[in-house]
């Protein structure tokens, strides 16, 4: 049985799982086949890589497969055409494959769609003429402020499909938050909603989007999907209906022939900065990267449905949601709503009706599920499920032992990974046929180097913490930040120059396993979404009240992680409640629903450095005397 042998030591840390036979799960890869790929990437990482880019199609293949000459700005499959789209529509629509389902979509009131690959194909198509006939070029910027719906992969896909550049935006953004990432962008058109449900109320989208544009004259043209068909003003000569559009269009477009390095899309990351980062993703390392490591790490077979229940917004939503099970052939569900709504168990009722064989979601949804009780999941049929997933953030043992057991049944490998918005694909996962320990992400995946070091790069000992690194180029790797490439030099490979330097903390055990600890930098990782504490500080900074203001993160057993304000008033302003529920609204209306400040704390004083830089690590554990609100 799956788990028996397992050794109790640190109180469930180190708990040994080890996995089933291979007559049993029926692996795409075995544990002989997984050693010998761990060994190939070590030594010839990319022959490694060359070999997985051979099982995708190419217009035309490459001239070499990494120039290191530029680094860090390193350019894999140098040489090569090629388009992703074509990979996950077009060669599928002449196999068996065109006429499989690759949508099931579920809208939080109930109603629900399904698209096969082939209707899949003409939808984009109908749209990526839409765009050309807006004038959309090869290099654009079309953004998508779209909930989980069909049109957001729709409108992905299609833009580029034509050679534009998609920039999704995630949905629980305020307009300030959507303003800010428009001009970054430099988005000419925005693709968008009326509205949209959560958690049982209606999300004026459209209303917010008319907000953001009044600071946003760059953005010419709105294509606006109905939803959920409400009364929104649609201003002459700016905004468009989508069903008008695609309904005159064409099923058919010619695809973009793109260079390797060509950009495919923008996703906006918060950091060490009071404004989000552009990191830009390109067609040819990502379509390799995403697609190798969704095959193995997902175990993917021809009748597995499929569900990443993650927003689209975020790259796990891009990679692990709509390109790689696409490009496998794979049948995805996507829901649009709080897995809450109704009721606690809507995410146990669609494993049972859509026989759904694998379940990636993340440690927030996994802690709100458990908090409502074991009985829940046994009150449907979860027998489809084979396979389980966790993404955004460090799962604790506890969390990994109760969606292993209530969940999985005891018969389910977990698969916890790790990856960021940088590194596009997942950089650290256990395999199904790996031996699994509950709190680690298991080991880097084959043809990825990586390592816990010390300040001066030295690699930690078995137990110590210490920084996590990538010690090589890997496919699917951000080439810059969007109109700012001093800024990724400066970020990611100066620290520890001649490797990627990830922010994150962690530690590795003797056989190699990594546990990945927290963030040493100024980000909070906030229900597996990461918020710069920058970006909220800028925000209360702005108040009338506030001289100053420092957020650091403090423990949360739902979120993992909430904002915790430390702020100095200007002379004279006295605090009260009133004070602390407006600084808790700003966050929330600059930033959006996700920037959660939980405590304000009115302080004399931030300690600081010499140079005036702000200690946040002595205010982590400073208890502090003044007014505290939760």
């Amino acid at each position: 049985m799956f788990g028996g042998n397992l050794t109790d030591q640190d109180k469930g840390l180190e708990r040994i799982f080890r996995p089933l036979p291979q007559t049993v799960i029926q692996a795409n890869i075995s544990p002989t086949e997984y050693e010998a790929a761990m060994k190939r990437g070590e030594i010839d990482f990319e022959g490694f890589w060359e070999e997985a880019a051979e099982e995708l199609d190419w217009f035309k293949k490459w001239d070499k497969v990494l120039d290191r000459s530029g680094a860090p700005f390193y350019r894999w499959f140098v040489g090569a055409k090629c388009n992703i789209v074509y990979n996950a529509l077009d060669r599928h629509i002449e196999t068996r494959i065109k006429n499989k389902v690759a949508i099931i979509w579920e809208g939080e009131p109930g109603d629900m769609r399904k698209l096969t690959y082939y209707e899949l194909y003409r939808k984009v198509n109908k749209f990526a003429n839409v765009l050309t006939s807006l004038d959309v070029k090869k290099g654009d910027t079309v953004a998508i402020y779209l909930p989980n719906i069909p049109e957001t992969a729709i409108a992905m896909l299609a833009t580029a499909k034509i050679g534009g550049v998609h920039n999704v935006i995630f949905t629980g953004f305020s307009a300030m938050a959507l303003r800010d990432r428009l001009k970054d962008a430099d988005a000419r058109v925005l693709v968008t909603a009326d509205g949209f449900y959560r958690n049982g109320k209606v999300v004026n989208l459209k209303a917010i989007v008319d907000e953001a544009l009044e600071e946003c004259p760059g953005v010419e043209t709105v294509v606006v999907v109905k939803r959920i068909a409400s009364d929104i003003d649609m201003i002459d000569g700016r905004d468009l209906w989508y069903h008008e559009l695609v309904d005159v269009e064409s099923p058919e477009v010619e695809i973009e022939v793109m260079d390797s390095e060509d950009p495919l899309f923008i996703v906006h990351t918060s950091g060490t900065t009071d404004r989000p980062k552009g990191v830009v993703h390109v067609h040819g390392s990502y379509m390799v990267g995403v697609y190798k490591t969704f095959q193995w790490i997902f175990d993917i077979k021809e009748t597995d449905i499929y569900w990443c229940a993650v927003d689209i917004g975020w790259i796990t939503g891009h990679s692990y949601g709509v390109y790689a099970p696409l490009m496998a052939g794979a049948t995805t569900v996507m829901y649009e709503g709080h897995v809450l709504y109704p009721k606690a168990d809507r995410m146990w009722s669609m494993v049972e009706k859509y026989g759904i064989n694998i379940l990636y979601t993340s440690p927030t949804i996994i802690r709100m599920l458990r908090r409502f009780g074991s009985h829940l999941p046994l009150r449907w049929d979860l027998g489809t499920l084979r396979l389980l997933g966790s993404v955004g953030e460090p799962i604790s043992p506890e969390a990994w032992l109760w969606y292993y057991k209530n969940v999985g049944k005891e018969n389910c490998p977990i698969v916890d990974t790790w990856f960021q918005t940088e590194t596009g694909m997942i950089m650290i996962s256990p395999l199904p046929v790996s031996l699994l320990k509950p709190g680690s992400v298991g080991k880097p995946f084959p043809g990825v180097l990586m390592d816990v070091v010390d300040t001066h790069a030295k690699s930690k000992k078995p137990g110590e913490e210490g920084f996590l690194i990538v010690k090589n180029p890997w496919p699917a790797m951000f080439t810059t930040l969007y109109k700012d490439p001093q800024r990724y030099r400066e970020i990611y490979w100066e620290k520890f120059p001649g490797y990627y330097y990830t922010g994150d903390m962690a530690k590795k055990d003797a056989d190699g396993y990594i546990f990945v600890r927290g963030r040493a930098d100024e980000v909070l990782n906030i229900g597996g979404q990461r918020v710069g504490a920058l970006e909220m500080e800028r925000a209360l900074r702005d108040h009338k009240a506030v001289e100053e203001a420092a957020v650091v993160g403090i423990p949360d057993r739902i979120k993992g992680e909430v904002a915790k304000a430390f702020v100095v008033l200007k002379k004279g302003i006295e605090d009260s409640d009133d004070l602390i529920n407006e600084l808790k609204n700003k966050i929330r209306h600059e930033l959006g629903s996700i920037a959660i400040l939980k405590t304000v704390e009115f302080v004399e004083s931030l300690p600081k450095t010499s140079s005036g830089e702000i200690m946040r690590h002595v205010l982590k554990t400073s208890q502090g005397s003044s007014k505290e609100a939760e």
